[in-house]
């Protein structure tokens, strides 16, 4: 759905952090349709608890809305509801938080069943504690940030009514993370490996699916440009396949609303055999974005898996292109020397622009030794009574040698751990 014809909203950003902490909130405004005219930082270590701001700076910010003629404000955390009637009241004007932001943002870029699900039943669990003196500010609002989604019309319901479709809205999201399961369970019967794509957002993970198997999933240079889960066959060396699933892009204090309406998307990775890390190695907050991903992964309880880190977008860095191969965590790595970026907890890494195509060859040659190391080397003859094995292993590994002989079928061929453990009695 396309949300055409509204005006831009003008905003002004909101933090008790510091102003560096609001360029990720200046992302997020822009990429929900709104223009930001202003940023104010209080530097406080904990907001105040009726009205987020202390008094001498909500006059201040009362101030600056009149002169730049804003139509509300942003703030960097997620409000309560008393925090959001207060400023509400004493600045006259639209008052929207963090997650209602992120909310915005997912309710325009769902598109399947289960995204929009998922969506709506995030912004209606958020909204189901701010129904009390609501009436007044959304009748202000009269469209945009904040607005999409369910609708205006369900925050004029009693708590009874929402609740009623929240339940319903849990019973559709089971059924559809049952039949991702069955999905997954197939998966797991047919033992092709599975990388994760995980990263921040923006990172250039879709770029990065699209690259390695062709595909064309949407590729923007906005935050959350994609929320659902996209899986793609890639084809490696040594005749080896696997599938690449894309998940959705992690972020700074992502709503625990979302978390919760998204995690059978982001376990994803749970399910996987490996992971692939993107991190964008142009970012000045790279490091950051790093620590979040794995914070993220560790929630989801995601662990004990091989990570290969994949520093994107080398083509914006100044530096000289280096000579560009992966190591493992314990060599040295020129690449991450000239980029000042590690990562303790790749297995390994690898420095690419997703865009250019750069460093591509040696990512599919870092993908493939991962795999290859957790395979061995099969040989069995197998009787003509036995085809379905042979089919197995065919599937399953890279077939090395394959002779037809009077007494079966003679099988050399690389194959995964199980399969080798099934095989070779």
């Amino acid at each position: 759905m396309e949300y055409t014809n509204e005006p831009i909203e003008k905003v002004i950003l909101v933090g008790t952090d510091s102003y560096e902490a609001l360029d990720e909130l200046r992302e997020l405004a822009e990429t929900a349709g709104a223009e930001t005219v202003a940023t104010m930082v209080q530097h406080i270590d904990t907001p105040s608890v009726s009205t987020y701001l202390g008094s001498g700076k909500l006059e201040e910010l009362a101030a600056v809305i009149e002169s730049t003629e804003a139509t509300g404000i942003i703030c960097d955390d997620e409000l309560t509801p008393i925090q959001m009637s207060n400023l509400e009241r004493i600045l006259d004007t639209k008052v929207m938080d963090r997650t209602m932001l992120i909310l915005d943002i997912f309710a325009q870029h769902a598109v399947t069943s289960e995204g929009k699900i998922q969506v709506e039943l995030a912004q209606l669990q958020y909204r189901l504690t701010r129904l009390t003196g609501k009436g007044r500010s959304m009748s202000r609002l009269g469209g945009g940030i904040g607005t999409r989604g369910p609708g205006e019309k369900k925050l004029e319901q009693d708590r009874r009514v929402i609740r009623t479709r929240v339940s319903q809205l849990k019973r559709e999201l089971a059924e559809v993370v049952n039949h991702r399961d069955l999905t997954r369970k197939r998966r797991g019967e047919n033992p092709i490996p599975v990388f994760a794509i995980v990263g921040y957002t923006n990172v250039g993970k879709s770029t990065l699916l699209n690259r390695l198997t062709g595909s064309d999933v949407l590729a923007e240079n906005k935050l959350f440009a994609t929320l659902d889960t996209t899986t793609r066959s890639i084809k490696l060396e040594g005749k080896k396949q696997a599938l690449l699933t894309d998940t959705v892009g992690f972020i700074r204090k992502l709503p625990h609303n979302l978390v919760d309406a998204f995690r059978s998307t982001l376990e994803e990775a749970k399910y996987a055999d490996y992971i692939i890390h993107v991190v964008d190695s142009s970012s000045e907050n790279a490091e950051d974005d790093m620590r979040v991903v794995y914070e993220t992964l560790d929630m989801l309880g995601i662990e004990g898996k091989k990570i290969l880190t994949v520093f994107n977008k080398i083509d914006k860095l100044n530096s000289k292109p280096v000579s560009n191969a992966w190591e493992t965590n314990e060599q040295e790595s020129s690449d991450e020397v000239e980029t000042h970026i590690r990562d303790a907890r790749a297995y390994m890494t690898v420095r690419i622009s997703a865009k250019t195509g750069e460093g591509i060859e040696e990512l599919i040659k870092s993908l493939s030794e991962m795999i290859g190391q957790d395979r061995k080397y099969l040989k069995k003859l197998f009787s003509y009574s036995e085809m379905s094995d042979v089919a197995e292993i065919r599937n399953s590994g890279s077939v090395i040698t394959e002779d037809f002989r009077e007494d079966g079928i003679y099988i050399e061929a690389e194959v995964p751990l199980r399969i080798y453990s099934k095989y070779n009695k």
